[in-house]
């Protein structure tokens, strides 16, 4: 018996990593610094075996390689907490400074220093060949779209102006997924979307093309402000919207709760996602999961990159024993 369980935790632990590009990155990388970008950005065989996974980086910026330990694990969304600053490395200029609170910002860790730039050189080795079709950062699924999550930390518009002028380049060569009413959305390598103190009005003030989408509020869909013209994302707190999960169980109500926030959002043709769940225990996380998934929630939110992409957690209990404690 004992023998038995021992072979059955090591199988499940023993999950080789994929031979590319992305893991010699995430080995060798160094972070931008005053004198220097972030390196290496980009290495052949980028994303081969990585398959596409429908789950959200949550501060994604706090991992030790940004951006690229989301897209080793195949997740489809990324996110960056955005502060408009002045930046001496930048003569003085107003930037977008990346980090959760404003104590911590940093020069060096921008939103093109961490995000912006590396995505751009990703795609353009991505589309360095004469087909005429656009790939994204996905070998395995080229016309998956990465949605970039940006929550603006500041309410005023300076930050949507600088949001605006940093994809330019971006949207030069129409690399955003875009809105227009003759086209309705047509997805392209990069979606973005706006969150926190985005200003919903500057998102909707351009009637005729918009590439930068609302997070809409999942418990607040009902007056058919928030649609898939403006926003992509419907997202709100698990615990604000149905209370505790006790052990990681939704009772029969917070389940019907959950279910028609998800079925109205699908409805306006959002994606839904929440945040604010449970995060330990893991036998509690794990539950909650499995039920979000259930009830058709499109995009988990995680911190754990392992656990939710790489580790099979419907399976992390072996005799009693929790072995997916990422």
């Amino acid at each position: 018996m004992w023998l038995s369980l021992i072979v059955t935790v090591v199988n499940r632990l023993h999950i080789p990593l994929p031979n590319n590009g992305l893991q010699q990155i995430l080995k060798r990388y160094t972070p931008p610094n005053e004198t220097h970008a972030a390196d290496p950005t980009w290495v052949d065989d980028f994303s081969s075996d990585v398959l596409p996974v429908s789950c959200h980086s949550h501060n994604d910026y706090l991992h030790r390689v940004p951006l690229y330990e989301g897209l080793a694990a195949g997740c489809i969304s990324t996110e960056a907490d955005i502060w408009p600053r002045n930046n001496s490395l930048r003569n003085g200029e107003l930037d977008l400074l990346v980090s959760h609170t404003s104590k911590r910002l940093k020069e060096t860790r921008t939103l093109r220093s961490l995000y912006l730039d590396p995505l751009m050189n990703i795609l353009q080795r991505q589309n360095d060949n004469s087909s005429s079709t656009t790939a994204g950062v996905f070998s395995m699924s080229p016309n998956a779209s990465l949605t970039l999550l940006l929550d603006f930390k500041e309410t005023d518009n300076i930050t949507f102006d600088l949001v605006s002028q940093q994809l330019e380049p971006f949207r030069a060569v129409n690399w955003l997924t875009y809105w227009t009413p003759a086209t309705g959305i047509t997805e392209r390598p990069i979606t973005i979307v706006a969150t926190g103190s985005a200003p919903f009005d500057r998102i909707i003030s351009n009637s005729t093309y918009r590439d930068i989408f609302y997070d809409a509020p999942i418990d607040n869909l009902s007056n058919n402000q928030f649609h898939a013209n403006n926003s992509y994302y419907a997202s709100g707190s698990l615990r604000r919207a149905v209370g505790l999960a006790a052990f990681g169980h939704l009772t029969a109500k917070q389940e019907d709760t959950v279910r028609s926030q998800v079925q109205l959002a699908e409805g306006l043709g959002l994606k839904t996602r929440y945040w604010d769940t449970p995060s330990w225990p893991i036998s509690f996380r794990n539950k909650i999961w499995s039920a979000l998934e259930e009830l058709g929630v499109r995009v988990l939110n995680v911190d754990d990159l392992t656990a939710a992409t790489r580790w099979d957690w419907r399976m992390c209990v072996v005799g009693g024993l929790v072995i997916c404690d990422g």
